[in-house]
């Protein structure tokens, strides 16, 4: 088929295309509750597969899947980092909406050992997919906090949101995860850090010094004193860094820590595992698989079996040994006979990292001909996402729908695409989106029925260094304000339609409606800001600190290790 969707589609609708399409009044059971396999890789690029014009890296499984399906070649996430992006992914509504953004950095959470965490209110496709029935399972990665008073409270974690089954790891993939790597978490900071702790122990070893040698005379007392602050900071910042590879790089079975820190080397062929094996015990169905995938977050680590495969380097690997764990799991499904009732679901969660680097060697993707990736609010790189759907028979031949109700005491953003993947619409209802950088909001989009225009503006834009190059190089992300962005006024207007790469803004003597355009924006920006309401700032500086009593550990604190999977193999055949 490999049918192609040009269409402005917003992955908050993936929630309400689950719960309000999934479930038709129709005589055939089998067909009415059809299994649900959603599949999301972190930090793809639109340009690292096959069949998203990538003629470089091997992706035949996912290219695959393609021709049995939809592509969605307009497909928008809701924020450009991890995660503001899934907790929208699964609930159907911006992330400000929950409180899940951020005015400053980190916009993600920075430790498991933190109390925000995606809120225990908000209402998720696998809670309301669970109230139907479906046995629930996320596998992989979760990032969407954990605690919130103790250790073991688990108020934001999976299982607490819907989820039957988790296994994975409550955090995300950093560089610390793996042993020899370079640290990447406040990297300034530590260095900071670090000199003040030199400059105290050069302080009290000059005072010890000048003591013994009788240059000049010093009280014991305040020598002790002076050595005793001066570990004390070194123990207090250590603590928060030093061991960041046990604190947050863990792997849980619902409640229940199997691995502190990860082991790297098998954790691929685990996460394969768990998935191919949830499908195979639910196989009587209907059941809600969600594969939330490590790869191919930096540190990109990749198997012996796929070192060296591509022609990209170490990235290149790692989307090549993705494509092969995707390939499984859909032979999984049809090992079980459910691929014709089996709706099936890829994605990333954003764009490809551009500034992700291991000396010159790029460890980030390629968001083909789109301005920018991940990290920038605004610009078609950080949030167009490839995105496949596949449901045979049904998608795109599809009937009418209707189903479950979705939650009537909130605004949801998200809009039913049913119409849209039977072929019915040519593109979905959303006439605006609202691309925010953390809490600001960055870009607007608006899709213009009358004319079938898609234009877009933008009120912030971050300055890309050098000029010129598309990415933030020498930082570690493009910043949403302060100095490292500039604010337009009149904001930049382009018109996707003719210029999908962004290159050549729009000034009202090359485009009569340029006013009108700003204009009918502005209000759709007016009405969407009354629609917000005030909400708990989940990645505030309070709730994203790390606070020890909140560490999930799985032996006495702080001797955090443990390693509780079974053996298993550090390779696997491929093929």
């Amino acid at each position: 088929m490999d049918h192609k969707l040009k269409i402005r589609l917003s992955r908050c609708s993936l929630a309400i295309l689950l719960v309000s399409s999934l479930f038709p009044q129709m005589c055939d059971a089998a067909v009415s509750r059809p299994n649900v396999l959603l599949i999301m890789a972190d930090d793809l690029g639109y340009g690292d597969l096959g069949c998203f014009g990538n003629d470089t890296l091997k992706t035949p499984n996912i290219d695959q899947l393609a021709r049995e399906g939809v592509k969605l070649t307009q497909q928008i996430a809701a924020a450009s980092l991890c995660t503001p992006s899934r907790a929208a992914f699964l609930t159907g509504r911006y992330p400000i909406r929950s409180g899940m953004v951020s005015r400053h950095d980190p916009r993600v959470f920075a430790r498991t050992g933190a109390s925000g965490g995606l809120p225990v209110n908000e209402t998720t496709f696998a809670k309301l997919l669970q109230q139907q029935g479906y046995t629930t399972g996320l596998i992989g990665k979760w990032h969407q906090g954990m605690n919130c008073e103790s250790h073991n409270d688990h108020c934001h974690h999976p299982l607490n949101h819907g989820f039957d089954y988790f296994y994975g790891t409550p955090f995300t993939l950093v560089n610390e995860c793996q042993a020899n790597k370079d640290p990447e978490m406040n990297v300034q900071l530590q260095a900071t850090y670090w000199f003040y702790t030199q400059m105290a122990a050069l302080l009290v070893f000059s005072l010890v010094l000048g003591r013994t040698t009788g240059l000049f005379y010093v009280k014991w007392k305040i020598i002790a004193f002076t050595a005793s602050c001066g570990i004390l900071f070194f123990i207090s910042w250590f603590a928060n860094y030093g061991f960041v590879r046990y604190w947050n790089c863990i792997m849980l079975r619902d409640h229940i820590i199997t691995q502190q820190p990860i082991k790297l080397e098998n954790a691929a062929s685990r996460i394969l595992k768990e998935s191919t094996s949830f499908i195979k015990r639910n196989k009587q169905g209907p059941f809600l698989l969600f594969v939330s995938l490590l790869h191919v977050h930096t540190p990109c680590f990749t198997t012996k079996t796929f070192h060296g495969k591509s022609r990209h380097g170490l990235y290149g690997d790692n989307v090549e040994e993705m494509d092969w764990m995707v390939g499984e799991i859909l032979a999984a499904v049809d090992k079980e006979g459910l691929r014709n009732n089996t709706f099936t679901y890829f994605t990333s969660d954003h764009g490809g990292f551009l500034e992700a680097r291991e000396g010159i060697t790029q460890l980030g993707g390629w968001n083909g001909i789109y301005k920018g990736g991940k990290g920038m609010g605004g610009w078609e790189g950080g949030i167009r996402v490839p995105g496949i759907v596949r449901w045979p028979g049904i998608v795109p031949a599809v009937a009418h729908l209707a189903g479950a109700s979705i939650p009537q005491d909130r605004v949801i953003d998200g809009r039913n695409q049913i119409a849209l993947l039977q072929g019915a619409v040519q593109h979905s209802e959303h006439e605006f989106m609202f691309h925010y950088c953390g809490s600001y909001l960055h870009a607007v989009r608006w899709y213009q029925k009358e004319s079938g225009t898609v234009w877009k503006v933008h009120y912030t834009t971050p300055i890309f260094n050098p000029e010129g190059a598309g990415a933030c190089y020498g930082k570690r992300m493009c910043p949403c304000s302060g100095e490292g962005v500039t604010h337009h006024d009149p904001p930049l207007l382009f018109d996707l339609s003719r210029d999908p790469s962004e290159a050549v803004p729009l000034s009202p003597d090359m485009e009569p409606l340029f006013h009108t355009v700003l204009k009918h924006i502005g209000r759709a920006v007016e009405e969407h800001r009354s629609s917000l309401t005030p909400v708990p700032q989940q990645l505030s500086s309070g709730n994203n600190m790390w606070k020890p009593w909140l560490q999930p550990c799985c032996g006495t604190f702080p001797f955090c290790w443990c390693d509780n999977e079974e053996s298993d193999t550090h390779s696997y055949k491929v093929g």
